[in-house]
């Protein structure tokens, strides 16, 4: 069973439960921003996060990339800083959608791959 490390905006919390709900259905070990989730000071919910995105035993970063604000693909801050911890960390990344165009350059250059938002997609690496 592989261990992945899901991430994302805390406003798109319901579509992260989901998207952990379909990954354990498929077998995954599932390990939620549970900090962040419990409204923890960011300080202490950041480092949590960042030591289950490094821990060695977590191969697969996925963030939950949803629709927020009516914006497509979005990444906010926190969660691009856990993409270049993932990356730094050597880890496999993916986003559940596709890229989101400010971070573009970046997110190729580190070999970030998307789902499209299709999970499925994540059995065919």
């Amino acid at each position: 069973m592989k261990n992945i490390v899901l991430c994302g905006s805390m406003k798109v919390k319901k579509e992260i439960l989901k998207v952990a709900d379909t990954l354990k259905e498929k077998g995954y070990n599932v390990l939620l921003p549970i900090e962040c989730m419990e409204g923890k000071p960011k300080e202490i919910a950041s480092r949590a996060h960042f030591n289950r995105i490094i821990d060695s035993q977590n191969e697969i970063v996925l963030i939950v990339n949803a629709t927020k604000n009516g914006i497509d693909n979005y990444i906010g801050p926190n969660s691009f800083a856990e993409i270049a911890f993932a990356f730094y960390y050597n880890k496999e990344i993916y986003l559940l959608n596709d890229y989101y165009e400010p971070y573009q350059d970046e997110l190729t250059g580190w070999h970030v791959k998307t789902l499209n938002g299709n999970l499925n997609n994540l059995d065919k690496r």
